[in-house]
């Protein structure tokens, strides 16, 4: 790992001898140093620990209310924010600092998790579910001093201020909870507009004595959290407020339709089964009691008990209004994203989703990528780098560093590995058909023609178990295609996406996908296959056939009627190591994730027109899926000889396994377009030489392969 500070003589910095650098590189020039010469120290471009400003005894530790732009409550006043502050003693001296910053709607306490104040899932697909009871109301806490001490130990003695706040209707702020409404964006803008004088705080909730932020703030400001708390970092960016330099997300959530929706599919996140957006919205209603009702009726019951529409799953405007994708234009701040890919309760796409976005426009990004579950900051000197960087301006590069770090632990000790980007350019698609076999296992496999036949399983609906214990019990219940074992590892990085042709026995029907490891590692019987990150589900995703063609409208499905569904998996980076096979399921209710209808619906698959497109770094010729290996010396098709040398590739394959010359085509043409397609990904491999081409597709022409 090249990321550990390494002090060494003449590195130490005192931010006073760099004023002049500051002034040039256009950053607004805080007071670097208190009278008494105390200043923040950087070493190989990260802030250190300054003695003076470890000692905690002479923090500085304010509470106070910052004025809004709204009035979510509806009482006729702006709502007001309830904020603290740790800065060092030294800023009463005159030193300027940035400040990190951590906003919240958890921090004055939740609400009962009991599965009795969730949503039954036990319903017929498209009806209406029964009323859920809401959870016993959350205790008003009056006489908080503080909003949290999170990060106050990190980042103070490194010569940054910690700022906390409650969020909209939350512990001591006003307004009303509305989980992704404008009011949770406005609400961060608000306080980093008061840290740079535009916005008014006070010294109590309804008070009118003022006070400043100015003095003693440089106005820079960076903001991280995780899951909620990392949600509300982005939220607040796509306001493009002026100040929010930079923000970590970790494990953000990006839209509340993708967190309890799939591609039209009510689903729930993992190990929250049956919960919705308007538990969420009691989960953390811990605002003024006098104010409560008013939010209810509002928000939890006119809005979302009127939309978030539990029977059809589909997208709607109120959904869209919690999609912080179509917000990210505003976003300036450099974004420094967090996830792992075996999270599923707030999935890698959130994420992914909006780091492909802030590439596109040219927003300065990094991400953090890691192989466990929910949560997992990336490393302090990372985030020091980052921080450091652009809320004091020190040019330590960490903009030129590479674009994506993955923690590598797949095949040995944890390694954190640099890449150019995420997904890893060097990943192209593999198609992978499917052979007949699935209620024991079919094959998968690159190096063939597509299986033909239908195939049916049975929906196990509520008496479904995990994905884990299908993937491993011989069953009619789910369609399982697996590759040979691997002769070499193979690396997946990107989306993976399985496109269906099939039909239902219903008119709605849940459609559960997942790719999985074997022989499985995880835990026997139905425990959770969401918990661990030893898990053999390697990646997996669900969709309504109902919305095969729109997310806004949903098309019922004539009973046995075949139509084409494309369901795109959670994105990922994994290496799978040699020994193992991939292993490729369909089914329909998944236990852990969708509602769980009577069993019995069946679903069949038409292999013709079903295939599975894995991203491998090294594409096509990078997959090691040959059962038996063709090890003849040169290059022969359909019986003519080439001449040219039959080089080996992944793992024990060679050139002439990728050949498919003894399949069956539709035609000769078909035959020899494939092999000229396949020569050319040789030849750019360099795996073959320009030279080699003609004669291969030559031998090719004049077989009689597909005649």
């Amino acid at each position: 790992m090249r990321r550990k500070v390494r002090p060494r003589a003449g590195s130490l910095v005192a931010v006073a001898a760099a004023a002049a650098l500051g002034i040039s590189m256009g950053f607004a020039q805080p007071a670097l140093a208190s009278p008494d010469g105390v200043g923040p120290v950087f070493v190989d471009g990260q802030a250190q620990v300054v003695p003076e400003f470890a000692n905690s005894s002479g923090w500085i530790r304010q509470q106070l209310w910052v004025e809004t732009e709204f009035d979510s409550d509806g009482d006729g006043k702006l709502d007001r924010m309830h904020v603290d502050v740790t800065r060092p003693g030294q800023t009463a001296q005159g030193l300027k600092v940035p400040v990190v910053y951590e906003t919240s709607p958890y921090y004055a306490g939740t609400a009962s998790t009991q599965s009795q104040y969730f949503w039954n899932v036990r319903q017929e697909l498209g009806e209406q579910p029964p009323d859920r009871i809401s959870p016993p109301a959350i205790v008003h806490r009056p006489d908080r001093t503080s909003v949290s001490t999170s990060e106050v130990s990190t980042w103070v003695p490194r010569g940054f201020a910690v700022v906390h706040s409650d969020s909209p209707g939350s512990g001591l702020s006003q307004g009303c909870p509305t989980v992704g409404g404008s009011n949770e964006s406005l609400a961060p803008k608000a306080v980093i507009d008061w840290l740079n004088g535009r916005s008014k705080g006070y010294t109590s909730v309804d008070g009118d004595q003022e006070v400043s932020a100015t003095s003693w703030a440089t106005g820079k400001v960076g903001m991280t959290g995780t899951s909620y708390n990392g949600t509300l970092p982005l939220a607040a960016a796509t306001t493009g407020v002026d100040g929010l330099e930079a923000i970590i997300p970790i494990a953000p959530n990006t839209s509340y339709y993708h967190y309890y929706r799939s591609n039209g599919l009510v689903r729930n996140p993992g190990g929250w089964l049956g919960e919705d957006i308007d538990y969420l919205f009691d989960y953390i209603s811990s605002g003024y009691p006098d104010r409560r009702a008013y939010c209810i009726e509002k928000v939890r019951v006119g809005e979302m008990n009127r939309y978030q529409d539990r029977a059809t799953g589909d997208y709607n405007d109120f959904w869209a209004s919690r999609d912080y994708l179509h917000a990210v234009g505003g976003v300036k701040a450099a974004t420094l994203m967090a996830h792992a890919f075996n999270d599923w309760n707030v999935v890698p796409e959130h994420s992914v989703r909006i780091l492909e976005a802030l590439k596109a426009q040219g927003t300065p990004v990094q991400a953090y990528y890691h192989q466990g579950g929910h949560g997992g900051a990336p490393p302090l000197d990372m985030r020091n780098r980052w921080f450091t960087r652009y809320l004091y301006g020190v040019q330590n590069g960490v903009e030129n560093d590479p674009r994506a770090w993955i923690v590598r632990n797949e095949t040995g000790p944890s390694q954190l590995t640099p890449y150019a980007d995420y997904p890893n350019p060097a990943a192209s698609p593999v198609t992978m058909m499917l052979k007949p076999g699935g209620n024991t296992t079919g094959e998968l496999t690159s190096l063939a023609r597509p299986g033909t036949g239908v195939e049916s399983l049975v929906d196990a609906g509520n008496t479904a178990c995990n994905a884990g214990t299908l993937a491993t019990t011989v069953s009619d219940q789910r369609l399982l295609y697996a590759t040979p074992e691997l002769t070499a590892p193979v690396h997946i990085s990107g989306t993976a996406t399985v496109t269906l042709r099939m039909s239902a026995s219903k008119p709605a029907a849940n459609l559960s996908v997942a790719l999985v490891r074997l022989p499985s590692t995880g835990a026997s019987g139905c425990t959770s296959s969401t918990q661990s990150s030893t898990t053999s589900i390697i990646t997996r995703g669900w969709a309504d056939p109902q919305n095969r063609h729109s997310l806004t409208r949903s098309e019922p499905l004539v009973p046995g009627e075949f139509v084409d569904v494309t369901v795109p998996l959670q994105p990922d980076d994994q290496v799978i190591p040699a020994g193992y096979r991939i292993g490729l399921m369909v089914f329909s209710t998944d236990h852990e994730f969708t509602l769980q209808p009577a069993p019995g619906t069946v679903l069949n698959v038409d292999l013709a027109a079903t295939s599975l497109r894995l991203p491998v770094v090294g594409g096509p010729l990078a997959m090691p899926v040959c059962a038996t290996t063709d090890t003849r010396a040169t290059v022969v098709i359909g019986g003519i000889d080439s001449g040219v040398p039959n080089q080996p590739l992944a793992g024990n394959c060679t050139v002439n396994d990728h050949l498919l010359d003894g399949e069956r085509w539709s035609d000769h043409g078909e035959f020899v377009t494939h092999v000229n397609k396949v020569v050319d990904q040789m030849v750019t491999a360099g795996v073959l030489t320009a030279e080699q081409r003609g004669p291969i597709v030559s031998a090719a022409a004049r077989s009689r392969v597909g005649k």
